[in-house]
């Protein structure tokens, strides 16, 4: 029996520390993920991406002119193209440049040389049939179909995948262009919706059109989209708290009535995160909305839908409290990315989580905004049923290795947490919009955010984050109650956790302090009920045989 035992204690052993492995990452993973000498010579001005889209064999052709500064001296310039795409020439002013590829890693030989200063451009002509997503938006790639009427419906979407499946670029995070031009052509029947604003509409002598759309700000390389359809177009007004913000809504045909009753959500989602993050990022680009073949994606200035008219998730409420089918949450989810995402842009990918955990506790404050604290309290922590707690929320640098799905709503929780710390409405409100002006259209790591809520907070959150973000454990309240006094300590914790935690005790509200080590509470009478503040992402366990988790 004791062998029998000892097998069985070896064999999940095995299968513990399987999981527990990291990943194997291959140069391939390093080329993408990382700042390489061949990209960190360079600082990326503008991009003219002048495509032709051509849905009869699903291939793209074109240029990419890319204007940089040089920071530094160096004859190599990392351009990153995923086959099946391809580069078939390069030009910097008279010379006609060689390469020599690596992977999806093009490595440009330039003959002229680059002196600290200079503002040099070169252009890039490429071709292909791009990979065709099989699950947007969560794979990477172009979506080629039809609409209800039998005309091509085509799209792109490519976060983690990296926007060089379909176009040439400087495909990390770190550095983004100051503007850019889209140049799209298309056949003639149908519109191209891309970032930015409509510049003009060229009809050319073979029937197609030319849409040329303008990106006044930085823009990250996976919020660049190219939207084909047979779409109609209306507009509205918002007059939000930099003055007047133009919305373009670009729906398929036939939909117009329903898109203008259902996207009403756009106004509430502006007041409500203007209310709590400061101004829409990107006044002078508009806000569009534009129906896509797929469920949406954050596209900056270009926020694509495709959540079927619906409240919710597809008609579901991903909190199961009802709260969630209040709002689309496409519209809400999707738009939150604009200040946590495309205005703040996380650095490395395995600081994801700053788009993620932000952007899925901003539907927690529009419920706040228009429904009450309460409601919007049940909901996140209705959320809690979707985490998983199975890897670290951040992930692994210099590879492109986000961390968990649980930076959404563990990183949602996380951040409800800290609230509770904070626990001062207005103070949270100014340390939501401060975040955003500080942080306003720049790539920031994890650290940068941690440290800037650490200082504004007054709290050395060092521990908390620590426990949330690099650690899968959820942190237990371990107590004893013996008459008048609550004995207390945390465990399952990371070292230095010492978060405080507001607990009621004989139905009155009150503040205790735990550490690593035990610590009392007197109470002026016999402690005959005791319960955990459930907005805090913790479980607590009576040593005494009562355990509660925080789901």
């Amino acid at each position: 029996m004791k062998i029998f035992s000892l097998i069985l204690i070896c064999f999940f052993a095995l299968i513990l520390s399987g999981f527990s492995q990291k990943p194997i990452f291959t140069h391939q993973d390093t080329l993408r993920g990382s700042i390489t000498p061949e990209r960190e010579w360079w600082d990326l001005a503008f991009y003219h991406l002048d495509i032709k889209v051509d849905p009869a064999d699903s291939s793209i052709k074109g240029t990419n002119t890319v204007r940089y500064k040089v920071l530094k001296s160096h004859q190599i310039m990392q351009i990153d193209l995923q086959p099946p795409m391809k580069i078939t020439k390069v030009v910097q002013g008279d010379d006609v440049l060689s390469w020599n590829k690596d992977g999806n890693a093009w490595f440009i030989e330039l003959d002229k040389l680059q002196e600290p200063g200079q503002e040099n451009e070169l252009v890039i002509w490429y071709e292909g049939q791009p990979r065709v997503s099989k699950n947007p938006p969560w794979s990477g790639g172009i979506t080629w179909s039809k609409d209800a009427n039998g005309l091509d419906f085509i799209a792109s979407a490519c976060q983690g995948d990296g926007a060089s499946l379909w176009w040439p670029c400087k495909d990390h995070p770190y550095d983004e262009p100051d503007s850019m031009l889209i140049s799209v052509n298309v056949p003639g029947s149908l519109t191209d919706v891309s970032n930015g604003r409509l510049r003009k509409v060229d009809e050319n002598a073979d029937g197609t059109k030319t849409f040329h759309w303008f990106v006044s700000n930085p823009i990250n390389n996976y919020g660049v989209n190219i939207n084909i359809g047979d779409y109609v177009r209306f507009s509205e007004k918002y007059r939000g708290e930099k003055g007047i913000l133009d919305c373009e809504y670009y729906v398929l045909r036939g939909n117009m009535a329903k898109a203008k009753e259902h996207f009403k959500d756009v106004k509430r989602m502006l007041e409500a995160f203007e209310y709590w993050f400061g101004p829409y990022p990107f006044y002078e680009d508009s806000y569009k909305l534009v129906e896509a073949p797929y469920l949406g994606m954050e596209h900056q200035s270009s926020v694509t839908y495709g959540n079927g008219y619906k409240k919710g998730y597809r008609g579901r409420d991903l909190s199961q409290t009802g709260w969630g089918l209040k709002f689309d949450f496409i519209i809400i989810h999707e738009s939150g990315h604009e200040w946590f995402a495309n205005s703040i842009t996380n650095r490395d990918a395995a600081d994801m989580w700053i788009h993620e955990s932000f952007t899925a506790y901003s539907e927690n404050l529009f419920l706040d905004y228009f429904y009450g604290k309460e409601a919007s309290a049940a909901y996140v922590r209705g959320t809690r049923a979707s985490i998983r707690n199975d890897r670290p929320v951040v992930g692994i640098y210099n590879v492109n290795y986000p961390g968990s799905g649980d930076m959404y709503y563990k990183g949602a929780n996380m951040l409800h947490t800290l609230r509770q710390l904070v626990d001062d409405d207005a103070k949270w409100r100014g340390i939501l919009r401060a975040l955003n002006r500080e942080f306003y259209h720049q790539t920031v790591t994890g650290k940068q955010i941690e440290d800037f809520l650490s200082k504004e907070t007054g709290k050395d959150l060092s521990a908390f984050f620590a426990q949330y973000l690099n650690d899968i454990r959820i942190p237990v309240l371990e107590y004893i109650i013996e008459g008048k006094e609550l004995k207390f300590r945390w465990d399952n914790c990371v070292k230095g956790f010492d978060m405080p935690l507001q607990v009621k005790i004989n139905g009155r509200t009150q503040w205790i302090k735990p550490a690593k080590h035990w610590d009392s509470y007197i109470s002026d009478m016999d402690i005959k009920s005791f319960a955990v503040d459930p907005d805090f992402y913790v479980a607590s366990f009576d040593l005494m045989g009562k355990f509660v988790s925080p789901e």
